[in-house]
């Protein structure tokens, strides 16, 4: 099943985040030890999280819309010596049993679905007490991976979501209020590195699937000024060692009422 997330290269963006799918995965672990329990990695990609929790000794299942990913996220765990079990499914919609799972986990991958089905469809599926530990892209005043989008292309429609909502404290809260509690909101800041401006432009035209799907989906005369606007973007954050800024994250724990 071809997606979104099919195109361009999502193992590039995947392999840069890692460290925080880690985090993640540490942060579900400190509030319910994960060795033997069964863990689901919600929207998994190429299986980070998942084949981190399978390596603390966990019963993973990983779930993601796009039978792509999952092929590499197989590779990745067979070559790690693990063997999670990979479902092909929607995040919000997984067609698991209810009440199967000990923990649900997932880096930078719930935060793109319809938050109302997916915190219905994560409550469904956790076990009474069960944890939640997730990790999603804070709001920035600046930001050079996305304004230049909206200063060509425009702002989102309003009243939908964005991913980044999940980063703020207030509107995760309301989200979550329903079904989960002791909820735990960690801050952190990740740095973006390309070892020239032109490797970061690269990035976002061949390689991130989220990018790569709005430069498709432009005419040619759009596409040279989204280019010249992530130029412009991306030009201050530049210097002798290549391109450089951060971007602030949250890792975001919970327990099942």
């Amino acid at each position: 099943m071809s997606t979104l997330w099919a195109s361009g290269r999502y193992e590039s963006v995947a392999e840069r985040i890692a460290a925080i799918a880690v985090q993640t995965v540490d942060a579900a672990d400190r509030r319910r030890p994960i060795r033997g329990a069964a863990v689901l990695d919600l929207a998994t990609g190429t299986g980070s999280a998942a084949i981190e929790a399978a390596a603390r000794g966990a019963i993973v299942t990983g779930v993601d819309l796009t039978a792509e990913l999952l092929d590499q996220a197989d590779v990745k765990a067979r070559a790690a010596g693990h063997t999670p079990t990979w479902v092909t499914a929607d995040a919000s919609d997984t067609g698991l049993p209810a009440a199967t799972f000990d923990a649900v986990v997932s880096n930078m991958g719930i935060i793109f679905v319809d938050p109302d089905r997916q915190a219905t469809e994560i409550a469904r599926l956790l076990k009474p007490a069960g944890v939640l530990a997730f990790s999603s892209w804070v709001r920035d005043e600046h930001n050079p991976l996305f304004d230049p989008i909206v200063a060509v292309l425009g702002a989102p429609p309003a009243g939908g979501f964005s991913p980044d909502q999940w980063g703020d404290a207030d509107v995760c809260g309301q989200r979550l209020a329903a079904d989960f509690t002791d909820i735990d909101i960690q801050r952190g800041r990740f740095t973006w590195e390309y070892p020239s401006l032109d490797a970061a432009l690269r990035f976002l035209t061949d390689e991130s699937p989220m990018h790569v799907a709005v430069f498709a989906q432009v005419e040619s005369a759009q596409r040279n000024r989204l280019v010249e606007a992530f130029r412009d973007a991306l030009t201050p954050h530049a210097g002798a060692c290549g391109v450089s800024f951060d971007t602030p994250y949250v890792v975001v724990t919970a327990q099942r009422r």
